[in-house]
């Protein structure tokens, strides 16, 4: 994987503005994931808990794969709580380096009135490409 960052652009800060990727490997395709348990159940209604849960279903389906944090190339974050939102976004951070380390992909966040899944307040969808062994 390459980061993409034209030398004149400033650096961004928690993600990438692109990523270029060979095209030998497996591209796996992470349906949004909640902040819910592995029996669907939501342990908290505050943002942090669940959006570490949801990193880590995001990590769980990708090691199911084989694939690894570093081999996430995009990840689109959905979140009905933008004032929350920022508040914790240093902690969001501490989270993110705690089971990505320093990985930042092309990353978007959109913030939306609703979740499908009550009382989700983030949903993360990922892409990831495996290298080919």
């Amino acid at each position: 994987m390459e980061i993409l960052k034209p030398e004149s652009w400033k650096s961004p800060i928690g993600y990438s503005n692109g990523i270029k990727v060979p095209l030998s490997g497996y591209a796996v395709f992470i349906a949004g994931q909640v902040g819910w348990n592995a029996d669907q159940i939501f342990e908290s209604e505050q943002l942090l808990p669940q959006f570490e849960q949801a990193l880590i279903n995001v990590l769980t389906i990708l090691a199911e794969a084989g694939g690894k944090p570093q081999d996430i190339c995009r990840i689109t974050a959905f979140c009905s709580d933008k004032p929350e939102y920022l508040r914790v976004r240093g902690e969001l951070g501490a989270i993110w380096r705690e089971h990505m380390g320093k990985h930042f992909p092309a990353m978007s966040m959109i913030f939306v009135s609703d979740l499908l899944d009550h009382p989700g307040k983030i949903e993360l969808e990922a892409t990831a490409v495996i290298a080919a062994q």
